[in-house]
This record gives C-alpha cells, sequence and structure tokens, in this order.
C-alpha cells in the first residue's frame, strides 16, 4: 500500500484496460496477435496516461516473455547491449525477451539503428512507447519493422469508472476513505484529458489532504490540486492538431468552435505570435479578397501581441479569429498565384513583350521598347485593351473571384470593363 495508487490499480488484465477497444475488444488486431501468440514488435504511441506501460507488461505475460524495460531518457546502446547480451545467454530461461524502450523518440537516429539486427534476428520483441507521433520521430528503417498501434486518451466516463473502482477495490482504497461529494470525482475525470495516471494521481492528492472527520468537496479539492494546466505539447503532435483544428474552424466559419481552439492553444501555453501568424496567414489565404479588412485585421492583431503580450493579447487574438470566422471566404488569390507560379515552372523566363517595357535612353527607345505602349487614363473607365501576358500566355485567365463578398464586386467591375472594351470594338 506504500505504493502511489496510480500504479496499485495498474491493470492486471487485458479486459481491465480502458479506452483501447479499437485494438483489445474481442476479435481486434492486438488481442488476435495475443490470443494467437503471434505478438510481433511494435510501438505503442499515445499520450501520458493511455496505459503504454500497462499493455507492454500485459502483452510480456500473456506471450510469457521475459520483461525488459528502459528508458530512452536514462539509457543508451550499452544498456542495449547488456539487454541482448541476457536474451543471449540465460540457459535457465527459455523465455523471449522483450524490451520496452519507453520515450523511445528519445533515441537517435544511432540508437535506434542499434535495435534493428536484434529485432531481426528475433534475439528480442521490441516494444516502443512513445508521445510523439512515429512518422516523425522514428527512423523509417526502425519504423518499417513495428506495428503502429495508436492509442487514444481514455473517455471521460471511463476515467471515472477507474476513480470510483479505485475508491473500493482492495488494490485501491477498499472503501476506507472519507466521503466524497458526488461532483469530485467527475470533475477530477473532467480535468484528466484522458490521462488515467493523472487522475488517479489527483484522487490520491486530494484525499491526502482531508481534513479528519470532513468528507472530500469539490472547493477543497481544487484547493489541493492548485491547477489549472491543459495537456499541450507544443513541439509535437498536440501543436499540429490543435492548429489545425482552429484553422479548420475558422475556414468552416465555425467562430465557436474557432475560439476553443483558440482558447486551447493559450491555455497550453503555445506562443501567441504563432498564433498571430497563422491568422495572417489564414486572412489571405481562405478571405482574401472576399474581405480585403481580414488582413489588415489579423495584422492589427499580430502587432498588438507585439506591443502588449499577454494574457491582454487575448484580446485581439479573440478579436481577429471572430472577425475572420465570420468573414465570407476566398481561396481565388492563393489558388491565382499558385497557378502563376506553375505557369512560370512550366515555361521559363518568357520575354516581356516590348509595348511593355520602358524606354529610359534612345537607344532601347529604338529597339522598340515602350512602342504602342497605351496609358490607361487617357481612355475611357481608365482602361484599354492591350496584351499584357508573354504572347505566348496570351488569353490565359488567373484569378477568378468569388460570386460572395466584397470580391463579387471586384468580378462585377472586371465584366463591366470587359464589356466596355467589347462595346469599343
Amino acid at each position: 500500500m506504500s505504493a502511489p495508487l496510480a500504479d496499485r490499480m495498474r491493470p492486471q488484465t487485458l479486459d481491465e484496460v480502458r479506452g483501447q477497444a479499437r485494438w483489445l475488444e474481442p476479435g481486434a488486431p492486438l488481442r488476435h496477435a495475443v490470443e494467437t501468440d503471434q505478438i510481433g514488435s511494435m510501438v505503442l504511441w499515445g499520450p501520458p496516461g493511455c496505459g503504454k506501460t500497462t499493455l507492454a507488461r500485459l502483452l510480456a505475460e500473456r506471450g510469457a516473455f521475459r520483461f525488459e524495460q528502459l528508458s530512452a531518457v536514462l539509457s543508451g546502446v550499452k544498456d542495449l547491449r547488456a539487454v541482448v547480451e541476457a536474451a543471449r545467454n540465460t540457459p535457465l530461461d527459455p523465455r523471449r525477451t522483450l524490451l520496452f524502450v519507453d520515450e523511445i523518440h528519445r533515441w537517435n537516429k544511432a540508437q535506434q539503428d542499434a535495435l534493428l539486427p536484434h529485432i531481426e534476428d528475433g534475439t528480442i520483441l521490441l516494444v516502443g512507447a512513445t508521445t510523439e507521433n512515429p512518422s516523425f520521430s522514428l527512423n523509417p528503417a526502425l519504423r518499417s519493422r513495428l506495428l503502429l498501434v495508436r492509442l487514444e486518451p481514455v473517455p471521460v466516463d471511463e476515467v471515472l469508472e477507474r476513480l470510483q473502482q479505485a475508491l473500493v477495490d482492495p488494490r485501491g482504497y477498499g472503501g476506507e476513505h472519507p466521503p466524497v461529494d458526488d461532483d469530485v470525482l467527475p470533475a477530477i475525470a473532467a480535468a484528466s484529458a484522458g490521462d488515467v495516471r493523472r487522475a488517479l494521481t489527483d484522487l490520491e492528492r486530494c484525499l491526502a489532504a482531508v481534513v479528519q472527520g470532513q468528507p472530500l468537496s469539490l472547493e477543497r479539492a481544487t484547493q489541493a490540486l492548485q491547477r489549472a494546466d491543459v495537456r499541450h505539447d507544443r513541439a509535437g503532435e498536440d501543436h499540429y492538431n490543435v492548429t489545425s483544428a482552429l484553422i479548420k474552424s475558422l475556414r468552416g466559419s465555425d467562430p465557436d468552435a474557432a475560439l476553443y481552439w483558440l482558447a486551447r492553444l493559450i491555455a497550453g501555453g503555445e506562443d501567441p505570435r504563432f498564433i498571430a501568424r497563422r491568422l495572417v496567414i489564414f486572412a489571405a489565404e481562405d478571405i482574401g479578397n472576399a474581405d480585403p479588412r481580414a488582413l489588415t485585421v489579423a495584422i492589427a492583431a499580430a502587432d498588438a501581441i507585439d506591443r502588449i503580450g499577454m494574457p491582454e493579447g487575448r484580446i485581439p487574438l479573440a478579436q481577429a479569429t471572430t472577425f475572420l470566422a465570420a468573414a465570407p471566404k476566398s481561396n481565388a488569390a492563393y489558388k491565382a498565384i499558385d497557378a502563376a507560379l506553375a505557369l512560370v515552372k512550366r515555361h521559363g523566363a518568357l520575354p516581356v513583350p516590348l509595348h511593355l517595357r520602358n524606354a529610359p535612353t534612345r537607344d532601347m527607345e529604338a529597339e522598340g521598347y515602350g512602342a504602342g505602349y497605351a496609358y490607361p487614363h487617357d481612355h475611357p473607365f481608365g482602361v484599354v485593351r492591350q496584351a499584357y501576358l508573354p504572347d505566348a500566355l496570351a488569353g490565359t485567365r488567373l484569378y477568378e473571384p468569388k460570386p460572395w463578398g466584397e470580391e463579387r464586386t471586384i468580378g462585377e467591375r472586371l465584366s463591366f470593363w470587359a464589356r466596355k472594351l467589347d462595346e469599343r470594338e
């Protein structure tokens, strides 16, 4: 009972593991591999507290492996060699060795490569654990030899179930605990972000802070935890996923969702200047000329962050976010510049038509530079029909305004000019 509650309540069977039905329900891939004795090397990828270490231990137990564990933070190739040597020279223990490498993404390329020959010759069965996306954190050679098992945060209701079990289970408190108000466990579960270990640790801390003879109230639990942090990895998967959710909510014109994801980034400690840069890019890429004010608003928010910092900077960020989400959307300018760059790549540097060239010297004028150029201001409505593209690209259309927002006006203006030019001919 001296062990931490989270360790005492660690699942002892696959059926006790919560939140990973995709892999462990009857007929699921990992469950089938265990039941048919076909466990292979794998990497368990998921957030903290989702059961990576527990699952590795259960796999070793169910498959009758000798379990060895290394931490990539504390161990290196020397420690790996010792495990391999023991795996090859244990005549009294014929079991295969399952090597669990926690935080495997912390090993560099040379350290990861050192695993390859021992996986291939069957000396060890590797189970790596990582909170980082293996597509970026593991070498391709190692990744190609591993089954990728992506684990999910444990749903809140299943975290709550685990907390309730801890109060009555002999491994936990076995019913010997102060009274707990009804709203405490749901609050701890909701704050866990799907991390069962964190939830159990929080419960243990709260119960330890209860004054003898008094119940554990939500107020007391809040005082004991003294924490309002949000799980967010600014250099990893959370950074990209939450940012993607923000941008897609803006693009989908949902200001409520956009504000939520903005709040997640802010609460997670994301650099506000990064957020502001993403808003500036979005304003030009996804709104453009449908509402030209969007870029001005986004740049103003970015400037405000530099001037006032946080936490007040959250206010201009929120203003810009709601404006961008509610603005009409157009990617016409974004598509147009990419189409233009594709033309440049395909055709190379086509010559500038002579009538569009400046003629600052008499020699250049004699060569025909500027000859025949029609000055638009000398013509009705300020437009005149003449070629502005290289001859090889005559008639090419790159910019197609959307028929809504300010771009509708732009499109109507371009059509008006075209009609007037046709009338002159």
